[in-house]
C-alpha cells in the first residue's frame, strides 16, 4: 500500500534509501515473527496466537503513522511486521491441517486469490490517500484495516487446530524440531526454491517504483494501475495451479514455471542494457508473474508435504526462509540504488538462477491427483 509513496517517504525524510531500508526492516520482521508464530500456534492453536499478533500489528501501524525520524518508522515497520507475521504462517498452516498433496494446492491457490486482492487494492488506495492526505494516512488505514481483521477473526474464524492434536514443546524441544525439519530434503530444496522466487518477486516490489515513478516519471495513480495488472496476471497464472497440478503433477510444474522465470528475467536484464521503454519491461514482468504465480503455492505444498504434525513449525521455518530472502534482496536493491532497471533486473535473474538449482536438488514428489 506504500508503494506509492516511496519517492515521498525519501523526499521527507532526506534519505534516499529510507523505503527500502523500511521494507527490508518489514521483511525481517516477518522472519523473526514466524520463528514464534509457528510454534504457538503449533501449541496454542491457531486462532489466539493469530488475534495477538494482529493486535501488534495495529499499534504498531498507529506508531509509523506517528514516527518522527528514519529509524523510529524503520523500528515501528519491523514491529508491524512481527505481528501481521501470524497471518502469513497461521492461514498456511490451516490448510495443512485440513488438506493435502492437489487439495491443498488448490486451497493455496484459494488463499493466494484472497490474498492477490491486496497488491491489486492496496496501491491503489495508497495513490488515493496520496491524492487526498500524505503517506502517513496509509498507515492510519492500515491500523483500521488491523481493527476489522481483528473482529472478522473473533466472530467467524473457528480454529481448525483441536485440543488434542496440539504440541506441547519447550523451547529447546522447538529448536530440536527446526533442525529436524531443516535437515529434511523435500522441505529444504522446496523452501529454498519459495526463499528465492520470493526473493525475486521482492526485488520487483523494492525495485519498480524508482523505475516506473522516479526513470520513466509515472504518477502514483500510473504506477498504482501497473502494479493492479501485474497483480492481476499473477492471480490469474496462480488460479491455473490447481488445474496443472492435478494434470502434471506438482514437480512438472515447478520446474516448468522456473525456467519461465529465468527467461522473463533474461529478457528484463536485455531490456535493462538496451531500454526500449516502461512497457516493454511490463512485458516482461507481466511474462515473470507466470513464474511467481505457478511456482510459490507449489514450493509451499512440496515443502509442508512430510509435515503434518507440525505444520505451524514448518509453515514459520519456511516463512522465515522466504522473507529472510526478501529481506536481502531489498537491502541489496537499497544498496545499489541507481536511476535504471539494471539492480531490478540483475537481482531478478540472481533468484530465478538459485530457484532453477534448488528445484534441480529436490526429490520428486508423488502428490498426483489419483492419490486425492
Amino acid at each position: 500500500m506504500y508503494l506509492p509513496a516511496f519517492p515521498a517517504i525519501a523526499r521527507d525524510f532526506h534519505s534516499a534509501g529510507a523505503p527500502q531500508l523500511s521494507l527490508a526492516a518489514y521483511f525481517f520482521g516477518l522472519a523473526v515473527g514466524q520463528m514464534t508464530q509457528g510454534p504457538l500456534s503449533d501449541r496454542l492453536g491457531r486462532r489466539g496466537p493469530l488475534l495477538v499478533g494482529l493486535m501488534i500489528y495495529t499499534v504498531a501501524s498507529l506508531g509509523c503513522a506517528v514516527c518522527w525520524s528514519v529509524s523510529s518508522f524503520v523500528l515501528f515497520r519491523f514491529l508491524a511486521a512481527a505481528g501481521c507475521s501470524a497471518g502469513v504462517v497461521i492461514p498456511r498452516a490451516m490448510v495443512r491441517d485440513l488438506a493435502d498433496g492437489p487439495a491443498a494446492a488448490k486451497l493455496f491457490s484459494k488463499l493466494m486469490l484472497v490474498m492477490g486482492v491486496a497488491p491489486i487494492a492496496a496501491p491503489m488506495l495508497g495513490a488515493l490517500s496520496m491524492s487526498v492526505g500524505n503517506w502517513r494516512l496509509i498507515f492510519g488505514l492500515a491500523a483500521i484495516y488491523g481493527v476489522l481483521a481483528v473482529v472478522l477473526i473473533w466472530y467467524f474464524l473457528p480454529d481448525t487446530l483441536p485440543p488434542e492434536r496440539r504440541t506441547r514443546l519447550g523451547p529447546g524441544a522447538v529448536v530440536v524440531r527446526y533442525v529436524a525439519i531443516f535437515r529434511e530434503r523435500s522441505f529444504i530444496t522446496h523452501a529454498m526454491i519459495l526463499m528465492f522466487t520470493s526473493a525475486g518477486l521482492f526485488a520487483f516490489l523494492s525495485g519498480s517504483p524508482q523505475i516506473f515513478v522516479g526513470l520513466y516519471g509515472w504518477s502514483a495513480a500510473e504506477y498504482a494501475a501497473l502494479f493492479g495488472v501485474t497483480a492481476i496476471a499473477y492471480i490469474g497464472y496462480n488460479q491455473l495451479n490447481p488445474i496443472l497440478v492435478t494434470r502434471y503433477g506438482i514437480t512438472p510444474v515447478i520446474s516448468v514455471a522456473g525456467n519461465i522465470l529465468l527467461g522473463s528475467s533474461l529478457l528484463l536484464v536485455a531490456l535493462a542494457w538496451h531500454p526500449l521503454g516502461p512497457f516493454a519491461v511490463l512485458a516482461a514482468l507481466m511474462i515473470g508473474e507466470a513464474g511467481f504465480g505457478l511456482v510459490m503455492p507449489c514450493s509451499m505444498v512440496g515443502a509442508l508435504s512430510h509435515h503434518q504434525a507440525h505444520a505451524g513449525s514448518a509453515s514459520a521455518l519456511m516463512g522465515t526462509l522466504q522473507y529472510s530472502g526478501g529481506a536481502l534482496s531489498c537491502l541489496a536493491m537499497g544498496a545499489w540504488a541507481e536511476n535504471s532497471a539494471t539492480p531490478m533486473a540483475v537481482a531478478m535473474l540472481v533468484c530465478a538462477s538459485l530457484a532453477v538449482l534448488a528445484a534441480s536438488l529436490r526429490p520428486r514428489l508423488t502428490l498426483v491427483a489419483a492419490e486425492t
